[in-house]
C-alpha cells in the first residue's frame, strides 16, 4: 500500500500545483519576459516572412531562366536547321554560277580560236 499512498500524494501535489498556477498572478519580471518573448517572436516572424519572400522571388527567377534556356535551345535548333538549308542552297547556287562562268569562258575561248583560224592565223600544225 505504500505505492498507492505515494501515488495519491503525487497526484494531490500535481493537482495543487495545477490549481495554484492558475490562481497566482505572474510577477512583473515574468510579464516583462513574456513581453520580450512576444516582441522577439514578432521580429522573427517578420524576418522569416522576408526570407520566404526572397526565396520565392529567387525561385521564380530560376524558373524564368530555365524557361528562357529551354526556349533558346528550341530556337537554336530551328536556326541550325534553317541555316543548314540556306547554306546548302548557297553552295548549290555558287556551283551553278561557277559552271555558267566556265561554260561562258569555254565558249569565248572556242569563238576566239575560230576567229583566229578563219582569219588565216597560225594553226597548231604550222608551229
Amino acid at each position: 500500500m505504500a505505492g498507492g499512498t505515494r501515488r495519491g500524494r503525487l497526484g494531490l501535489a500535481m493537482m495543487t500545483l495545477a490549481l495554484g498556477a492558475g490562481c497566482v498572478a505572474p510577477s512583473a519580471e515574468a510579464e516583462a519576459r513574456l513581453a520580450t518573448l512576444a516582441s522577439d517572436e514578432a521580429l522573427m516572424d517578420a524576418a522569416f516572412d522576408e526570407v520566404e519572400t526572397r526565396l520565392l522571388g529567387n525561385q521564380a527567377r530560376v524558373h524564368l531562366w530555365r524557361e528562357l534556356e529551354r526556349r533558346h535551345g528550341e530556337v537554336s535548333a530551328i536556326q541550325c536547321r534553317v541555316s543548314d538549308g540556306h547554306l546548302r542552297g548557297i553552295a548549290t547556287l555558287l556551283a551553278r554560277q561557277q559552271e555558267k562562268a566556265l561554260d561562258q569562258f569555254r565558249r569565248r575561248h572556242v569563238a576566239s580560236a575560230d576567229t583566229v583560224l578563219s582569219a588565216g592565223g597560225p594553226t597548231p600544225l604550222n608551229n
